[in-house]
């Protein structure tokens, strides 16, 4: 219970810290470095504590010099196509000119997002598995025990 507590309260300060950025470009857009230096913080908080952040709030952070990545304010956003098919949301950063590339594909679903990877959801090994591999075997088992019957039946001609 202990380790949960402390995860959560690691969030929490990560979540402080992304909104403290989020807040400092919005009364001052001037005032960028403040907002580097809490998105640098929470980056390096979260790698300390080995914690992993959700794809939204790490696509709003630039790689290169840690800018807080908002359209129109430290940031371009673009809508590019290449082929036919596949459409990309390129977004620059305006400090060190870094771009990211982001499918924007209506079908994508990542992979946070995916029932199968919330681990509520998901059934204990022990229990489901060992029952349904059983009656796997043995389903086989009969199976090839009734066709080697069959088998003998149609040699002997009865």
């Amino acid at each position: 219970m202990a380790y949960q507590l402390k995860d959560r309260e690691a969030y929490q300060r990560l979540n402080y810290l992304h909104q403290a950025a989020h807040c400092v470009l919005s009364q001052n857009p001037e005032n960028v470095e403040l907002a580097r230096f809490y998105s640098f913080t929470q980056r390096t908080v979260a790698r300390r504590l080995v914690l992993r952040q959700d794809p939204s709030v790490k696509r709003t952070i630039c790689k290169k010099c840690f800018s807080l990545l908002i359209p129109g304010v430290t940031a371009t956003t673009r809508q590019q196509r290449k082929k036919r098919k596949t459409r990309f949301t390129v977004v620059t950063c305006l400090s060190c000119g870094q771009s990211k590339k982001f499918l924007n594909n209506p079908d994508y679903c990542l992979w946070v997002d995916n029932p199968k990877a919330q681990m509520d959801q998901q059934k204990p090994p022990d229990s489901g598995h060992s029952a349904q591999h059983q009656t796997k075997k043995d389903k086989k088992a009969d199976g090839s025990q009734a066709s080697k019957s069959s088998a003998t039946q149609s040699k002997d001609g009865t």
